[in-house]
């Protein structure tokens, strides 16, 4: 038996049992103290253009056996008014060193990414995910070892976090739609959007990778992979039960996912049966990694992530 199969087998269960709580009367309900009304929520002054933008933290219960329950520390930015909006849930990457995990903070919704969705008529939410932040705990997705590293149970581990936060926010904020979520990820933010596309997500229509992958910058040195073989392997099983067109962009001066490596494990997936479509930008800035989060980086990838989503 191929050797990927089992784990995969195995975290395939574990997500659609969470799933299951969460969308059947699960941990999905939020307590008063949670808060939901947008009464108590804070303004917060936005660049670009944005009338008033309203941000609250949350946290996100997110059941991972029946014993055991933690919480995501997440927050969801929107524009008051008009019709519930579309939710983007913005995924974010990983630090070169681990330790660096607990120091991460949530994304702000005046930052230009989540600007460029909240100009669209888009709600934002971002979530630390476990081991990361505020949200605390042990990390799901840790590389253990570099020569035999599981980058398929990292994404689906991570998938897991994506989903609950999808779950509560479609689920319980009544000024954002039930369905039609998009997720974006960024670095292993985007390993974790591919991997979510794999697995059940019945309130999602669109999936963005920006700069995907995992094991980028070995020993901290740019243009050294962790295994990109295993990495390759990997996004082909993904793309085998993968059922919604997705998008990847990638610049041709990431340090992390290179030009050929990119466009290699894109070939894996969509040989597999997954379908996207693979964008390789022009450099950007001294390290095109850095592309989605950075100054003027939606002047590049805004036009084709507007496109993809009509």
């Amino acid at each position: 038996m191929d050797q990927i199969s089992g784990p995969r087998r195995q975290l395939m269960m574990r997500l659609v049992f969470a799933i299951g709580l969460l969308m059947f009367g699960g941990a999905a309900s939020p307590s008063p103290a949670q808060g939901v009304d947008p009464a108590s929520s804070e303004a917060v002054t936005a660049d670009g253009g944005v009338p008033e933008v309203r941000q609250q933290d949350y946290r996100i219960p997110i059941t991972l056996s029946r014993e055991r329950t933690e919480q995501l520390h997440a927050r969801l930015c929107w524009v008051p008014g008009g019709e519930p909006a579309r939710l983007v849930i913005i995924n974010h990457g990983s630090p070169e060193i681990p330790e660096d995990r607990k120091k991460m903070q949530l994304g702000r919704c005046t930052q230009e990414a989540a600007n460029w969705f909240l100009k669209k008529g888009y709600a934002v939410a971002f979530v630390l995910r476990r081991g990361y932040g505020e949200t605390g705990g042990t990390a799901a997705d840790t590389e253990v070892n570099c020569e035999h590293a599981d980058f398929l149970r990292e994404g689906v581990e991570s998938a897991i976090d994506i989903d609950a936060t999808v779950n509560y926010f479609t689920s319980n904020i009544s000024f954002v739609r039930p369905s039609e979520a998009v997720v974006v990820g960024q670095s292993s933010g985007g390993w974790a959007t591919i991997a979510y596309d794999s697995l059940p997500h019945p309130r999602v229509s669109a999936f963005v990778n920006m700069s995907g992958g995992r094991g980028g910058h070995r020993h901290n040195q740019p243009n050294d992979n962790c295994r990109p073989d295993l990495l390759i392997r990997a996004s082909g099983y993904y793309g085998k039960t993968a059922s919604t067109p997705m998008l990847w962009i990638y610049a041709n001066n990431d340090s992390f996912f290179g030009p050929q490596l990119a466009r290699d494990m894109w070939r894996a997936f969509t040989q597999s049966g997954g379908r996207a479509d693979f964008v390789e930008l022009p450099a950007f800035a001294t390290d095109g990694h850095r592309l989605f989060f950075g100054r003027r980086g939606s002047a590049q990838w805004g036009p084709l992530v507007e496109q993809y989503l009509k």
